[in-house]
């Protein structure tokens, strides 16, 4: 029996990698030398994004670079076998990164970010790989480009203070002594975000709360956003704003798009490419999949989705474990998930299941193959749910 480990993050408790490790560890228990296992450790462009990419092969390098609020850090880039160079935002300009009660929505920048793709074209990358999730940052992605030598200028010709806020006193945009080198990438932002830079689905609208952002602080980054892409338009000559994607990462994505002409792609199909998972299946009996709930939430998200629309075009049965499962029988038939397991009830407070995800993991994916022992080694591909 082959089986492939293709888990999401279960945020809070395990990375992508220590839940597939997981996974394999409790299908051990019972299926011993009788199967083998690939891990790949998914993620849709956030975090995590950097360590599914290489977990098929590549180099993980550091970088001394800024975080949100221009505190001295290393983070971590990759490059993959190809010599593409693969940028994980959240690695430099993440929201994990500041502490709740120092977080600052109006002057956290992506600067770090800029830093991170500097390093990679220091190393001969031409090809970047860009994940922009789980960002503390609205700045439209002006940090990140200040970083790579773009100037923003107040109307004394002053270069702006770094920071979303700042930009409602942008007056010009100088791109004389933006690196050269950028000309000549090719550059795809990892991205399953939909918003516009503005307004009522824009970036500081719909996530400027949650990264410390009062209502009075969401209208003036609002407010500063709309001016930053009129300069802009005035500068290129395009009206960027309104694309979709222009919001991800509080405005990187317009940002990147704008001035470094990239092209916004989805994030978990691009990383199921990369780690060749349609070949994989081709052998595969089963998939194991997972993140930390399946819910409402996991119906309209894209990891598992992805995971299971490939799956299902090869006909091969996926089984998936979270921290919580809330979705009925006819859901998980609608997902393509043929049954699902929940690590823990009711009787495991949420602070416990966290603190003891792994071992509650590799539990349940050994309970889960001990209930269901024959049918696991079915060799038929029939869809049926699992009871």
């Amino acid at each position: 029996m082959h089986i492939i480990l293709s888990p999401d993050s279960f945020k809070g408790s395990l990375s992508a990698l220590e839940a597939a490790r997981a996974m394999q560890a409790g299908a051990a228990r019972v299926l011993g030398d009788k199967s083998t296992f690939d891990l790949l450790p998914l993620a849709d462009g956030g975090e995590g994004t950097l360590e599914a990419l290489l977990n098929s092969g590549g180099t993980r390098h550091s970088a001394r670079v800024e975080n949100p609020l221009s505190s001295k850090i290393q983070a971590a880039w990759g490059e993959l076998p190809d010599g593409s160079g693969v940028i994980e935002m959240a690695q430099a300009s993440g929201l994990t990164l500041i502490a709740e009660a120092e977080r600052d929505a109006l002057r956290a920048s992506t600067y770090g970010t800029g830093q991170l793709i500097k390093a990679a074209l220091d190393c001969g990358c031409r090809d970047l790989l860009i994940g922009v999730g789980g960002s503390a940052t609205t700045d439209g992605g002006a940090g990140c480009l200040a970083a790579l030598g773009a100037r923003f200028l107040d109307a004394r010709g002053k270069v702006l203070l770094r920071g979303g806020a700042a930009l409602a006193h942008l007056q010009q945009i100088d791109l004389d002594h933006l690196d050269a080198r950028l000309r000549d990438c090719r550059i795809k932002v990892l991205c399953d975000v939909t918003n516009p830079l503005c307004g009522a689905h824009g970036a500081a609208v719909v996530y400027g709360p949650q990264k410390g952002a009062s209502p009075s602080e969401v209208q003036l980054l609002d407010k500063a956003l709309a001016h930053f892409a009129a300069i802009t338009e005035r500068t290129l000559g395009h009206d960027w704003q309104n694309s979709s994607g222009a919001g991800a990462a509080g405005g990187l994505g317009f940002g990147l798009m704008a001035f470094l002409k990239a092209q916004l792609v989805p994030g978990i199909e691009t990383i199921l490419q990369v780690a060749g998972f349609d070949e994989k299946l081709q052998k595969a009996d089963w998939v194991f999949t997972g993140e930390g709930s399946l819910d409402a939430q996991t119906l309209h998200g894209k990891t598992i989705a992805g995971v299971t629309a490939a799956a299902a075009k090869a006909r091969v049965r996926v089984l998936a474990f979270g921290g919580r499962v809330q979705l009925n029988p006819a859901q998980l038939r609608e997902l393509g998930v043929h049954a699902a397991y929940a690590i823990s009830d009711e009787s495991i407070s949420l602070e416990e299941s966290l603190r003891n995800a792994k071992v509650l993991l590799e539990d349940a994916v050994e309970n889960a193959l001990r209930d269901n022992e024959k049918y696991f080694f079915a060799r038929q591909k029939a869809p049926d749910l699992l009871s």
